[in-house]
């Protein structure tokens, strides 16, 4: 006989933000290297983030239709076709959801098309994985496991939960579970983007940005970790220690952004106060105080809904 999961060992909201926030310095480097690299892979599909968020935007409204109807499917049901149905296409809804202008929508849906990755067959739209790289969220499954991961180490610590989920575990019940997870990473991911996107003007800016502070990762782990670190206290930390800085081909060479166009935006970002130049042209976090409050603003919406995806899968995949 199959013994039922205890209520108890529902997480519950107020939990998960406390040792999220508790523990923002051991957290952080696995978030923005989780949000960072997916941003980068993006890119480097198509050179071109927003028609990769188009792309992934449709490919959810698959996700939907499995919530909807209560289905459980499979990382290797869901990978094992290579064509995917999708419901009818609604420009304005796109271009309203994911803020891109109605006629780059439709522009941009057609270089889809021309590239044989949307094909339309009588009244079926069909998305065909085999002509695109990288169908298979390889990388950012890994990311998000480990985050969870370390997550439920740090449960077990503050005796919340007996047993931790190794990096593995929790891949294996993320995909024995992958439609309903899948769904939940991509309700966080859509607002996310856009946050940042509506804040820096596009995604590319925000992939430079997060290469800064991704570089930084080390450093800031091995400054702030003495620390008791909720997030303010982590913010501060961040600002007032010095860093050895990143420069442009570096920037260039991670997130697969052309040099020329990762130096136009670098200037941008320096005009904004955004960022500094060291004595060797290295570039380094320097915010003005509007910047700071405005991005701690942003990041705290951020947390509020990656705790969210926390919650949700994580109580998904432990109590399964």
């Amino acid at each position: 006989m199959i013994k039922l999961p205890s209520i108890y060992s529902e997480l519950e909201s107020d939990i998960i933000d406390k040792v999220f926030k508790s523990n923002f310095n051991k957290l952080s480097p696995h978030f923005f290297k989780l949000m960072s690299e997916w941003t980068i892979g993006g890119y480097n599909l198509f050179k071109d983030l927003d028609k990769y968020t188009i792309l992934i935007y449709l490919i959810n409204k698959q996700f939907e239709f499995y919530r909807r109807n209560n289905l459980n499917i499979t990382y290797d049901e869901f990978y094992k076709d290579k064509s995917l149905e999708v419901e009818k296409i609604n420009l304005i809804k796109i271009a309203i959801d994911l803020d891109i202008p109605k006629e780059n929508v439709r522009r941009k849906i057609i270089e889809l098309e021309k590239k044989g990755i949307i094909k339309k067959k009588g009244k079926k739209i069909i998305i065909d994985r085999s002509n695109y790289v990288s169908t298979q969220p390889i990388n950012t499954l890994k990311n998000l496991s480990n985050l969870l991961s370390i997550f439920s180490k740090i449960l077990k610590i503050e005796r919340i939960i007996k047993n931790e989920l190794s990096q593995t575990e929790v891949n294996n019940l993320i995909k024995q579970n992958f439609s309903f997870c899948w769904y939940q990473f991509y309700i966080f991911l859509f607002p996310y983007c856009l946050r940042w996107k509506k804040h820096f003007g596009d995604l590319e800016f925000f992939s430079i940005w997060a290469t800064i502070i991704l570089n930084s990762r080390n450093q800031i782990e091995k400054k702030v970790g003495s620390i008791n670190s909720y997030l303010d206290e982590w913010r501060n930390s961040m600002m007032t220690f010095k860093f050895r800085g990143i420069n442009a081909m570096s920037i260039s060479e991670i997130t697969g952004i052309p040099r020329p166009t990762v130096v136009r935006k670098l200037k941008i970002l320096f005009k904004n106060k955004y960022i500094s130049y060291d004595e060797n042209k290295l570039i380094n976090i320097n915010l003005s105080k509007k910047n700071f409050e405005e991005m701690s603003r942003i990041q705290d919406l951020n947390i509020d809904s990656i705790n969210i995806l926390i919650k949700r899968t994580f109580n998904k995949i432990n109590l399964s």
